[in-house]
């Protein structure tokens, strides 16, 4: 336990003075400015308990947050900028307090536009990832735009004609990319980029028999123990799902897909923490039937697998356009392009699409363009969007609760949840 004695601490803050506890800077975290200032019981590691701790930094914005870690509340005085209180917050690691003050705890059930910013809408082909600092980025063609969590933009990262299939962050420094190989060129496949200037780092190849193979990147996915997963289509045998490791950029393993599938035509990866399996779904109408299966990488085998080759309940209206693994339900969610919710159980081996005619999505104001719809899981909420609408389902039998519209942004092209932070793009 933390000694009473020990607990006052002073501050001389860019020559003001300040006097808090440790049990105030506690609740910065471990993982804070303050927190390399204690050891693991929150007693100062100096044996100066009374010494004034001297910081070089801005004191009216140090004042701010100290206030934010006592009182849980933010009150930005009008003779702060914003931006000057956010690169102090970053250096302090207080970032996602400062966040979550202003924003406040996300609830699927009470949705509503935060910010946004205004640019051509492009369509399907878009890509929107929330970045793990609050920002994002939007891929659409041959361009990358990133934002900041203030959705200020950073120097967008251009491909050079290459198409973006996907992209994915590593950290808030760094983004990877998968694109189209150009006839002849081979210059496709997957790089990582600087978040913050846009410059290429690395280079992700795949090699075969000892040759390096040029190759189409697609869906990206992202393990906790620092994997890359990208569906790959080669010239050659190189069709299946790459593995390549995040520290070192080196290739480390390949699924290579069976006679029948389509893996290297994968529109959408998802890793399953619990599990341990990828999650890999071929989706319309980027082929004419879907196939959905999990891969076990420590088996190398195909664990579930699922097409709807041959499925009598399969026609145009059930056409399946994304799909996205619940771990907890030990379920699949599907997603067709009109209003109907899907579920298939993980733990039989067979069977099909259960339909659900309480999980209707709301359909909103059609578009002039359309959009296929998107899933996304959060906190035991499953979110789905259809038009300018995104509908929220809750409960064991995933039973609509809520609704966001904003018609005036037409259509939802992708969004996507990290951190608490829904973003999307229409």
């Amino acid at each position: 336990m933390m000694g009473i004695q020990k607990d006052e601490v002073k501050f001389n803050v860019g020559g003001k003075f300040f006097e808090t506890t440790a049990t105030t800077l506690a609740i910065a975290g471990r993982n804070s400015y303050f927190g390399a200032m204690f050891d693991d019981n929150w007693n100062l590691q100096s044996q100066s308990y009374h010494e004034e701790h001297f910081i070089d930094r801005n004191p009216d914005c140090f004042a701010v947050l100290l206030d934010l870690l006592r009182t849980g509340e933010l009150y930005i005085p009008a003779n702060i900028p914003e931006r000057l209180l956010y690169k102090e917050a970053q250096f302090y690691g207080l970032l996602d307090h400062v966040r979550s003050a202003k924003w406040g705890q996300f609830d699927g059930n009470r949705l509503r536009l935060s910010r946004s910013i205004t640019g051509r809408a492009p369509g399907d082909g878009t890509a929107i990832r929330a970045g793990p600092d609050g920002g994002c980025c939007v891929a659409h063609g041959s361009m990358v735009h990133v934002y900041d969590w203030m959705l200020e933009e950073h120097p967008p990262l251009n491909l050079d004609y290459q198409r973006v299939n996907d992209v994915g962050w590593i950290d808030p420094e760094n983004i990877v990319i998968s694109t189209c190989e150009r006839l002849g060129r081979g210059d496709g496949g997957m790089g990582l980029f600087s978040s913050a200037t846009g410059d290429l780092r690395y280079k992700f190849q795949v090699s075969h028999e000892n040759q390096v193979k040029s190759y189409t990147a697609g869906a990206l996915s992202f393990s906790s123990d620092y994997k890359i997963f990208s569906s790959c289509k080669g010239r050659s045998n190189e069709y299946g799902i790459g593995v390549w490791d995040q520290v070192t950029g080196k290739q480390i393993d390949f699924f290579y897909e069976p006679p029948g599938w389509s893996l290297g035509d994968a529109d959408k990866l998802q890793w399953l923490h619990g599990t341990n399996c990828l999650l890999v779904a071929t989706l319309f109408p980027r082929k004419d039937n879907c196939y959905i299966s999990l891969l076990d990488f420590r088996e190398k085998r195909m664990v579930w697998s699922w097409c709807d080759i041959g499925s009598p309940t399969v026609d145009d209206e059930k056409r399946v356009r994304d799909a996205i693994a619940m771990e907890e339900s030990s379920s699949i969610c599907v997603v067709n392009e009109y209003e109907d919710l899907g579920f298939m159980d993980l733990r039989r081996t067979v069977g099909g699409v259960r339909w659900s005619s309480r999980s209707r999505l709301m359909k909103g104001n059609m578009p002039d363009e359309p959009c296929y719809p998107k899933l996304a899981l959060h906190e035991g909420q499953l979110f789905s969007s259809m038009n300018d609408s995104i509908s929220v389902f809750c409960g064991p039998d995933w039973v609509l609760t809520s609704r966001l519209r904003q018609s005036y942004g037409g259509s939802i092209c992708d969004f996507f949840d990290w951190w608490g932070s829904p973003f999307c793009a229409s």
